[in-house]
C-alpha cells in the first residue's frame, strides 16, 4: 500500500468519524495551548521584572549590621558589628568605592492635627535618595535641605494613602513624630519631636521610599536614639562592573559581622524562583497534554472496535499486519499534527488577550502598565514536537492491535 494511500484512508476514516475526531484533536489542542500561554506569560513577566530590577542602582551594595540570607531567619548573627563612623570611613578608603551613606531608621507615630499612623522613619542625607532611586522626583514646591534638622520629607504613599480622598500630610505642614522605647531597666518612653513637610517625593514604585518617610540625619540619631549606631549603608561603587569586588573587599574586612545584599543577588534570588515557577508550569502542561494522549488512546480503541470487519475485509484482500499498523498511526499523526498546530495558533492568540485584560497597576499613577507575552520559537517548536510525540506514542497501542487482528475472526464477527 501507498504511503499516500494510507494517508487518505486514515484521513477519511477521521472525517467519518467527525465529532470524536474533533474532540479528540480538542484534548491535544487544550493541552498544547495551555503549555504556550503559560510559557509565554511566564517569559513575558521575567522580562519584564527584569526591566524593573535593571531601574535600580546596580552599582549599590547594601550592607547591615550582621549577616541576613533569603534562605534563613531574619535575625543578624550573634556576631554582628556595630556600624559607625569608624567603620563608613574604612568601607569609604576601599579602592572602587566613592561614596558611603550611612542610614537610620526605626519605626514612629505621625501625628497629623490628631491624625496618627505608625510610619518607618529614615535618617539620611536626603540629597542622595536618588543613588537607591534614580527615577526619584519631588511634587512643586518642595524644598530639599539635608542640614535642616527640623524638616521631614514624606513617601507618596504616607502622603497620599490609598483609598483616601484627602491627603494625609501636605507641604507646609507642622507634624509631630513619637518614638517609643524602652529603657535598660525596662521603662517605657517617648521622644516626641515636630517636624514641617518640606518635601513630598513622587510615586516611585520603590515599596520601601513610597512607604517611609526622611528626616535629617543628625535629628533622627536623636530622635530614634540611635547613640551614633547606623542601621544599614548604602555602599556606592565605582560601576556595577566592580560590586562583585567591592563586596568581596568588605567580606575579607568584616566576615558575616556585616550582611551584604545587591540588586544582582535579589535578581539571582528571583531566576531561581522563576526557574521552579517554569518547571511547575511545564509540568501542569505535560499533564493537560498526556490527558490529551489518553483521549487520543481511546479513540483510536474505539475505532478498531469498530471496524473490526472493515480491517478483516483489507487483510483478505492482500494489506499486511504493517499497512494496518500505518493506517492507524497516520490517524494518531494526523490528529497530532492538527491539534498542536492549532494549538500553538490559539495559546499565542490567548497569551496576548489575556496580557491585555490582566493589566498591572502602575505603582508611578500613570497608566496600567501591559505585560506582553514572549514565545521564542524554539519552545514553539517543543511544544509542537512534545504535543505530536505524544500523540503517536498514543496511537502504538491501537495500532499494533489493529495490525493483530486475524482476518477470519475479524470477517466472522457480526
Amino acid at each position: 500500500m501507498q504511503l499516500s494511500d494510507s494517508f487518505s484512508l486514515s484521513f477519511d476514516a477521521l472525517v467519518d468519524r467527525k465529532v470524536r475526531t474533533l474532540l479528540t484533536v480538542l484534548m491535544v489542542v487544550l493541552g498544547s495551548s495551555l503549555v504556550v500561554v503559560l510559557n509565554g506569560l511566564s517569559a513575558g513577566q521575567a522580562t519584564f521584572l527584569e526591566a524593573q530590577f535593571n531601574t535600580l542602582a546596580a552599582n549599590l551594595i547594601f550592607v547591615s549590621s550582621g549577616q541576613h540570607s533569603y534562605h534563613s531567619s531574619s535575625t543578624p548573627s550573634s556576631a554582628s558589628l556595630i556600624i559607625n563612623d569608624v567603620i563608613v570611613n574604612r568601607i569609604k578608603s576601599l579602592p572602587f568605592v566613592i561614596d558611603v551613606i550611612p542610614k537610620y531608621q526605626g519605626s514612629v507615630t505621625l501625628d497629623t492635627e490628631g491624625n496618627t499612623q505608625n510610619v518607618q522613619v529614615i535618617g539620611i542625607d536626603v540629597t542622595k535618595l536618588q543613588v537607591k532611586v534614580p527615577n526619584l522626583q519631588y511634587v512643586d514646591g518642595s524644598t530639599i535641605n539635608p542640614s535642616d534638622r527640623a524638616s521631614v520629607i514624606a513617601g507618596d504613599t504616607i502622603a497620599n494613602p490609598p483609598g483616601d480622598t484627602t491627603p494625609f500630610v501636605t507641604l507646609g505642614q507642622t507634624v509631630k513624630l513619637t518614638y517609643t522605647y524602652a529603657t535598660p531597666a525596662g521603662k517605657q518612653m517617648q521622644n516626641v519631636k515636630n517636624f514641617i513637610v518640606r518635601g513630598i517625593i513622587k510615586p516611585t514604585g520603590d515599596t520601601v521610599t513610597d512607604n517611609s518617610i526622611f528626616i535629617n540625619q543628625d535629628a533622627a540619631n536623636q530622635l530614634l536614639q540611635k547613640s551614633n549606631k547606623y542601621d544599614s549603608l548604602y555602599v556606592m561603587a565605582t560601576s556595577p562592573d566592580y560590586v562583585d569586588t567591592v563586596q568581596q573587599e568588605i567580606t575579607t574586612l568584616y566576615g558575616t559581622t556585616l550582611g551584604l545584599n545587591t540588586p544582582k543577588a535579589v535578581m539571582a534570588i528571583r531566576e531561581q524562583a522563576s526557574s521552579g515557577n517554569n518547571a511547575f508550569i511545564l509540568m501542569v502542561g505535560i499533564i493537560a497534554l498526556v490527558v490529551g494522549a489518553v483521549g487520543i488512546v481511546t479513540t483510536l480503541y474505539n475505532s478498531v472496535s469498530e471496524r473490526i470487519r472493515e480491517i478483516g475485509t483489507m487483510k483478505a484482500i492482500g494489506a499486511q499486519n504493517k499497512d494496518i499498523l500505518s493506517l492507524f498511526l497516520i490517524e494518531a499523526v494526523l490528529i497530532g499534527i492538527i491539534g498542536a498546530s492549532l494549538g500553538l495558533a490559539i495559546g499565542i492568540g490567548a497569551g496576548y488577550l489575556l496580557s491585555m485584560i490582566m493589566p498591572v497597576p502602575n505603582p508611578t499613577g500613570g497608566p496600567p502598565t501591559y505585560i506582553p507575552p514572549i514565545f521564542l520559537p524554539e519552545d514553539l517548536i517543543k511544544v509542537w514536537v512534545l504535543s505530536l510525540t505524544l500523540s503517536i506514542m498514543a496511537g502504538v497501542y491501537p495500532a499494533w492491535k489493529a495490525s493483530q487482528l486475524s482476518p477470519m475472526l475479524a470477517l466472522r464477527r457480526d
